[in-house]
């Protein structure tokens, strides 16, 4: 077997000007001897998102250009896939920044377990203070649970993983990713696959730096958009879910009763007063070496995940599923 194979890399990119450059500079840079290619698949986005992409192209033949006119997330996944040449498909976003030797060390993972899917952990990294209070939520077990692409972990088979570098055999098996689901692609080909006897597999190894969300606002859509779509995979796949992703609905659940029940009996504005003695405790402890001005954000970015989460599980319809075809 050969052990450094092509790979085709490839990343769906809307609104990524920002980051972008930088992105695809940890993907050249990769030190792996093996031929790379990258797919770039560009959304019509509000910034010059697909002038970057080109004028990368312009410059490294091995850069690959394709448009996706939905804009979506899974279309652009599958649009590159088709132009990928190569059977090891590297997934990367396009606020994600690969470590050294990722590429290298991936397949050879792939190789050694014989796995459909190998992926490591999202290392979110902020540069603001918000950001950094983002990240360090992300990362902990307080924010998002025991999710061990998250916080890291022992290797093994896993449920999903970050991104992922696949087979492309097993892409093609599992019928690619399903283009109904906006968010929550990830997670539910990885079940797909799965369920077809592939193996997905953790190596905390392998790290990707990611740009957590900017503002309050932005992440607050961010979650409640994971919490919807991830009712609709488990109205789908039964059996998918598990106590981790009640969690969040649990918690809205229960301060909002103890909210509007403390109005008629007191006692009950123990359980929202509970809650926010916990986050805030906790969100402040789990930054206590990030400084202060990072430490102060934790609680409303721990409060804005779980809240969002469980509002957008709580107010989905399973039935929400784009209708194949339709790229509205």
């Amino acid at each position: 077997m050969d052990p450094t194979p092509p790979v085709s890399v490839i990343m769906p990119l809307l609104n990524e000007e920002r980051h972008l450059e930088d992105a695809v500079a940890a993907v050249v840079a990769q030190d792996y001897p093996g031929k790379i290619q990258v797919v770039l698949a560009v959304g019509p986005g509000r910034d010059d998102t697909l002038g970057v992409a080109r004028r990368l192209a312009e410059r490294d033949p091995r850069i690959t250009v394709v448009e996706n006119p939905s804009g979506r997330t899974p279309e652009a996944l599958n649009l590159a896939v088709a132009a990928a040449k190569h059977d090891i498909i590297v997934r990367v976003d396009g606020h994600g920044f690969l470590s050294r030797g990722y590429i290298e060390h991936a397949v050879r993972v792939l190789q050694e377990t014989n796995a459909a899917n190998v992926g490591g952990v999202m290392r979110a990294e902020g540069v603001t203070d918000f950001e950094k209070a983002v990240a360090t939520a992300m990362t902990s077990p307080l924010g998002v649970g025991g999710a061990r692409f998250h916080t890291g972990g022992e290797p093994g088979p896993a449920d999903t993983v970050y991104l992922g570098v696949f087979r492309r055999e097993w892409l093609t098996a599992a019928g690619g990713y399903d283009p109904r689901f906006t968010r929550a692609q990830d997670w539910e080909l990885n079940y797909r696959i799965r369920q077809a006897g592939g193996v997905v597999w953790f190596d905390p190894a392998l790290t990707v730096e990611y740009r957590p969300r900017p503002t309050l606002r932005a992440l607050s859509r961010q979650y409640r958009d994971y919490g919807r779509w991830r009712r609709v995979v488990a109205a789908r796949h039964k059996g998918s879910i598990n106590a981790r992703y009640l969690a969040p609905p649990t918690a809205l659940a229960a301060v909002a009763a103890g909210v509007v029940g403390g109005l008629v009996w007191r006692p009950l504005w123990a359980v929202p007063a509970a809650y926010a003695a916990g986050i805030g405790v906790g969100g402040v402890a789990i930054a206590r070496r990030k400084g202060a001005r990072v430490a102060v954000r934790v609680p409303a970015v721990l409060a804005t995940m779980h809240m969002s989460w469980g509002w957008g599980f709580l107010t989905s319809r399973p039935d929400q599923l784009v209708p194949e075809g339709d790229e509205s």
